[in-house]
């Protein structure tokens, strides 16, 4: 699908197909041989973006079951700082992988978020109930560009600044506190004196926050979490399963929603009603749920990922956790290297070209669907340097990752998540500095998704000395 420049100035065209067949070096590759029967579904979409569908080179075929991503950036890495690759369903895409490719391409004038612009969306190329539809169909501000988009992140953005978040600071620690008192119970309960970090303290710590913040009652929260787990991260589910948790999910909100209408509170909900109802212009009820849905998701299930892959990370680097509990780094440091190193998400969909588009020798087709590959630009060694593979709170420039995005679209929650996080990481390891995981950690497993990047469970034995 993307067209690469060779020797001579001439170009070629990586077809892609969609059911993996087994290529050469362990890799997932398509060829009209081995998936006949899709190439049809393939052809359509490939004759509705103006492309040629006749050269053999393969592309790589996304595992629904997602794992750990970095071998497979490596490889992909190898080939280019853009690759093509064929979604769940067959469809085309490409995801960007480089550093600085994908800088360029998060803030570039000529990338959309709005799936107006990737036909194969919208023509009924692509069936209504192909599961990544979520990203594409939601409306708010992920989904939004220029004016549009300005208008819906005004709404939020003041709840996000870096002076009104360090306001949470104390209800942070005291939530912090309780949850550390909590994991520390499990464990003196369980006989072998393990307890699952992600839980008790790494999911409810930030699920706590965001969820006060909207205005969401307790008996709403492990549900929320449940089903924004199988509508937004896990990439192994069914059509009939993503379509079952919108619809609920959907419900929930618009539930939630109107209690808030019914008893507005001082919390985000409530302002976003109120903002619509006394504006009406300003805020439509798609936008409002889709608003929602999205502080939910950002707000608790990338930091319960972050803080995660960082006790992974410290525990498996005990250097590393050495020096910043000897005051020879900060915890701030660790946050960072842990966004650079192993990121709370790897392959984000989706944005889409408003014209064919150059970028890393390349040229990506005017409304390709495309992933941005955070994970593989944390290790890019064109960037952070041969050493890229390895796990160092002291890197110089280790904050220039780009886990938060780019440009306009720069998650508006950075701020809240980068507390979040070091709180919860010097708390724990205060009160519990040996703490260790409780099973080697190829034995832990991993999220069923390429688009979230972490572990499912993460047993450890918080030890006090």
């Amino acid at each position: 699908m993307l067209s690469h420049r060779g020797h001579g100035g001439q170009c070629r065209r990586a077809a892609v197909g969609a059911v993996p067949g087994r290529g050469v070096g362990g890799s997932d590759l398509c060829n009209r041989a081995t998936t006949p029967h899709c190439w049809p579904v393939f052809d359509q979409i490939v004759r509705s973006s103006g492309l040629s569908s006749h050269t053999p080179a393969p592309a790589h075929v996304v595992d629904p079951a997602g794992g750990c991503p970095h071998a497979l950036n490596t490889e992909l890495r190898a080939r280019g700082p853009v690759a093509d690759v064929v979604l769940p369903g067959g469809v085309p895409a490409a995801v960007v992988l480089g550093h600085e490719e994908l800088k360029e391409f998060l803030s570039h004038p000529d990338v959309a978020k709005d799936a107006r612009h990737c036909p194969a969306l919208n023509d009924g190329t692509i069936p209504a109930d192909w599961p990544l539809r979520v990203f594409a169909d939601a409306q708010g501000m992920h989904t939004a560009d220029g004016a549009d988009h300005r208008r819906l992140r005004s709404l939020v953005g003041n709840a996000f600044t870096a002076r009104q978040v360090e306001r949470l600071r104390p209800r942070i620690e005291e939530l912090t506190a309780g949850l550390l008192d909590d994991l520390g119970r499990a464990a003196a309960e369980d006989p072998h004196g393990i307890a699952d970090l992600r839980t008790h303290f790494a999911l409810p710590l930030p699920l706590s926050v965001i969820c006060e913040l909207l205005g969401v009652d307790d008996e709403h929260r492990g549900r929320l979490h449940d089903l924004t787990y199988t509508v937004i991260i896990a990439t192994d589910t069914t059509p009939a399963e993503v379509m079952a948790a919108v619809r609920e999910l959907v419900g929930l909100l618009g539930t939630i929603a109107a209690a808030r209408r019914a008893a507005p509170g001082d919390d985000l909900t409530s302002a976003l009603i109120a903002a619509r109802e006394g504006h009406g212009d300003r805020l439509s009820e798609a936008e409002l749920i889709g608003t929602m849905r999205l502080m939910l998701v950002a707000g608790h299930e990338t930091t319960l990922n972050l803080i995660s892959n960082a006790v992974r990370a410290l525990c498996t680097h005990r250097d590393q956790l050495a020096l910043v509990l000897e005051g020879k780094a900060a915890w701030s440091d660790v946050v960072d290297e842990t966004l650079r190193w192993d990121g709370p998400v790897s392959w984000f969909p989706f944005r889409y070209p408003t014209r064919d588009l150059p970028l890393g020798g390349t040229v990506i087709p005017q409304g390709t669907p495309v992933l941005a590959g955070y994970t593989a630009a944390g290790r890019d060694e064109a960037f952070h340097g041969p050493d890229a593979d390895r796990f160092d709170i002291t890197r110089p420039g280790a904050a220039r990752h780009l886990s938060f995005g780019q440009g306009a679209h720069y998650c508006v929650g950075a701020p809240l998540a980068r507390l979040e996080a070091t709180i919860a990481l010097e708390r724990l390891f205060t009160r519990f500095p040996d703490l260790d995981l409780a099973v080697p950690e190829a034995e832990l497993p991993r999220q069923r998704s390429f688009i979230g990047n972490s572990v499912e469970a993460l047993p450890v034995r918080p030890v006090r000395r």
